[in-house]
């Protein structure tokens, strides 16, 4: 069995603090190394070098962790700390929010929405970066990982805010990672649509110069029902406070709602390009 040879400052980086709670709790319940490996589905060496900050935590195992320890979200906040350096400038302050909001309303661009991703369609986009030389691949995975984190802080928490979303119809017909990858995406936004909390609409590319956005954009209401929005460019995200601007944003919004597809034709029409796909 692997043991431990030393114990890093859990105050000394992220990776170390995630580290040294998985082995504090560990201790706690009077548990081996091995035996919470086998909990988690590690080996016990690999559980050493977690707890020793020479490894860093996958999202699989901040959220089994989460599980085993039933420590309600701990170890996917301490995978967030982790994985914020790969994040756009501003994004980790958006996600604070997203995590806490009560409604999320958004209109996204060109690719699905990253909550809606599946692991297989977020890998590609993240690969496609790296061959771009914008991201490095440790980077890549980070992203990876902090994705499924954050799908699961808003997804499957357990009041989940409702959700409505309006997706550009180039997000539906774009080819991301291949036929097989996208007929899955395809399938898990179908899916996701059937959860009472979430409606999906399709605004077809028809619409023209009637979108009112020509950049994506999220509207959050936060549990004082104070409204929040966000949006990016390809270097940082922007938190837009301007009580103003989130009104104005929102009063666009709904007209958006009205002009998109109705959520039976949105499903219809994602039904049709999977099929379509070979």
């Amino acid at each position: 069995m692997a043991t431990l040879t030393t114990e890093p400052d859990p105050t000394s980086s992220p990776v170390a603090r995630f580290g040294a709670e998985l082995r504090r709790l560990r201790r706690l319940r009077g548990w081996t190394q091995e035996k919470l490996g086998g909990l988690l589905g590690y080996s016990d060496t690999w559980i050493s070098l977690i707890e020793r900050g020479k490894e860093t935590p996958t999202s699989k195992l901040a959220l089994k962790a989460d599980e085993v320890f039933e420590t309600g979200g701990l170890f996917v906040e301490l995978l967030r700390r982790i994985t914020g350096a790969a994040l756009l400038e501003g994004f980790e302050e958006f996600a604070d929010c997203e995590a806490r909001c009560r409604k999320l309303q958004s209109f996204q661009t060109s690719v699905i929405p990253g909550l809606f991703q599946t692991p297989e369609y977020a890998a590609a986009l993240a690969a496609a970066a790296v061959r771009r030389g914008s991201i490095t691949q440790g980077q890549a995975d980070e992203r990876v990982a902090f994705l499924a984190a954050r799908q699961h802080r808003v997804l499957e928490r357990p009041n989940p805010p409702i959700i409505h979303t309006v997706m550009d119809e180039s997000c539906v017909t774009r080819l991301v990672g291949g036929p097989s990858v996208m007929r899955r995406q395809l399938d898990h936004v179908t899916t996701l649509a059937e959860r009472p909390n979430i409606t999906i609409q399709v605004a077809p590319l028809s619409l023209g110069e009637l979108v009112p956005f020509t950049f994506p954009v999220v509207l959050l209401t936060l549990p004082d029902r104070s409204l929040v929005g966000y949006n990016e460019t390809h270097s940082r995200g922007y938190l837009e406070r301007s009580s103003t601007t989130c009104a104005a944003w929102e009063r666009d919004y709904d007209q958006l709602q009205v002009e998109s597809l109705s959520t039976v034709a949105s499903l219809a029409m994602i039904s049709t390009v999977r099929k379509g796909l070979q």
